[in-house]
C-alpha cells in the first residue's frame, strides 16, 4: 500500500503506530477488537481521493503500538488522550473523528471530553451510550441472567488470551464471518441466553469455518500476522475497565455530544443492534444523520466500503 504512509510517533506516553493518506482536512479513524489500522483501508484511500487527509493509528494495544502492561492503562481516559495526542503529535488543531466497534466508543468520547479539537464525529455501529445508571458488569450479570456473557468472560486476566492466542487464525476466522440472517434470527429468538449456558469458551459459540468474503486470503493474513505476535492482551484489556470507567466519569453524567454527529449502524450485527441508536438525538443533539446499511453484519466499513464511503463522504461535505 504505497499510497499509505506509515511512521512511529511518541503519543501520550507511548509509541504508536499511525498511518496516512491523502491532504486536506483531516478525519482520524479508530478500530475495534480484534481489528488494526488495516481496517479503514477501503475508507483511507476513499477520502484521500475526495480531498481529506485520512489518519488511522494501530490503537493502544494492537498492531505496531505499543501495549502498557498496566489494565488501567487502557481507560477510557487513556483511549481518548491517544487520540487527542495523535493530533498533538501531528500539529493538527482539529479533526473529524470516525470509530466503529470499540473505536466507535473511544470517537464518542472524545467527541465528549475533548469537544475543542472535534470538528465532527462519526459513529459505525455503535452508538453514544450515556453513562450507565449502575457499575456495568453488574447491570451485564443481570442481563446475562446466569448465562454466557462474552464481556464478563473477558474480565479474568489470562482466561480468554489462554483461549484465544491458541490459534490466532482460528479465533479471528471465528469474529471475522459474513452476516447470516437465519443465524442471527435463531441467536434474537433466544434472548439473554443468545449464547448460552456457563461453561467453556467464547470459540465453543463462534464458527470454526473460512472467514468472510468481505476479506480476501491477504487481507485476511494482515490480522492472522498482526495478532500471532501481539497476543489479544492489549485489545482484551480495554474491556477489562468497563467497571474502572464508570468509577472515573461520574462527572460526566448527564453530558451531552456537541459536535456535529453522523450515526452509521448495521442490519445484521447480532452484537450493535441499529435500534440501540434510537433516541441518541437527546444526547447527540446535532446528529444530522441516522442511516442504515442493510444486509450487512458487524464490520460495516469492510463489508460495505463503497456505502459507507459514500455517506461519510456525504457528511465531510461540511468540513471542506
Amino acid at each position: 500500500m504505497s499510497d499509505i504512509t506509515h511512521q512511529q510517533l511518541d503519543v501520550n506516553g507511548i509509541s504508536m503506530h499511525v498511518t496516512q493518506c491523502g491532504s486536506g482536512f483531516p478525519v482520524l479513524f479508530s478500530h475495534g477488537f480484534p481489528e488494526l489500522w488495516y481496517s479503514w483501508r477501503h475508507q483511507m484511500r476513499a477520502l484521500a481521493a475526495g480531498g481529506f487527509r485520512a489518519i488511522a493509528p494501530d490503537q493502544r494495544g494492537y498492531g505496531d503500538t505499543e501495549a502498557p502492561a498496566d489494565i488501567h492503562s487502557y481507560s477510557v481516559h487513556h483511549l481518548v488522550g491517544d487520540m487527542v495526542g495523535v493530533l498533538d503529535a501531528l500539529g493538527l488543531e482539529r479533526a473529524v473523528i470516525v470509530g466503529h466497534d470499540w473505536g466507535g466508543l473511544v470517537a464518542w468520547q472524545t467527541a465528549l471530553m475533548a469537544a475543542d479539537r472535534i470538528a465532527g464525529v462519526v459513529g459505525i455501529n455503535t452508538p453514544f451510550f450515556p453513562r450507565m445508571p449502575m457499575r456495568p458488569t453488574a447491570l451485564m450479570r443481570a442481563m446475562a441472567q446466569g448465562n454466557f456473557h462474552y464481556i464478563l468472560y473477558f474480565q479474568e486476566p489470562g482466561v480468554a488470551e489462554a483461549e484465544l492466542e491458541a490459534n490466532p487464525a482460528r479465533t479471528l476466522r471465528g469474529f471475522f464471518q459474513s452476516p447470516d440472517r437465519a443465524r442471527l434470527e435463531a441467536l434474537l429468538a433466544e434472548g439473554p441466553a443468545a449464547l448460552g449456558p456457563q461453561g467453556g469458551g467464547l470459540l465453543d459459540r463462534l464458527p470454526d469455518a473460512p472467514h468472510g468474503a468481505f476479506l480476501s486470503d491477504e487481507d485476511f493474513a494482515v490480522y492472522t500476522a498482526a495478532f500471532a505476535k501481539t497476543g489479544f492482551r492489549g485489545g482484551l484489556n480495554w474491556y477489562r475497565n468497563f467497571d474502572f470507567n464508570w468509577e472515573t466519569t461520574a462527572y460526566l453524567s448527564g453530558a451531552r455530544v456537541r459536535p456535529p454527529a453522523l450515526m452509521i449502524t448495521a442490519e445484521l450485527d447480532p452484537v450493535l443492534r441499529p435500534e440501540m441508536a434510537d433516541g441518541m438525538q437527546q444526547w447527540v443533539p446535532n446528529l444530522r444523520r441516522t442511516y442504515l446499511v442493510n444486509d450487512c453484519g458487524h464490520w460495516t466499513q469492510q463489508e460495505k466500503p463503497d456505502e459507507v464511503n459514500r455517506v461519510l463522504l456525504e457528511f465531510l461535505a461540511e468540513f471542506r
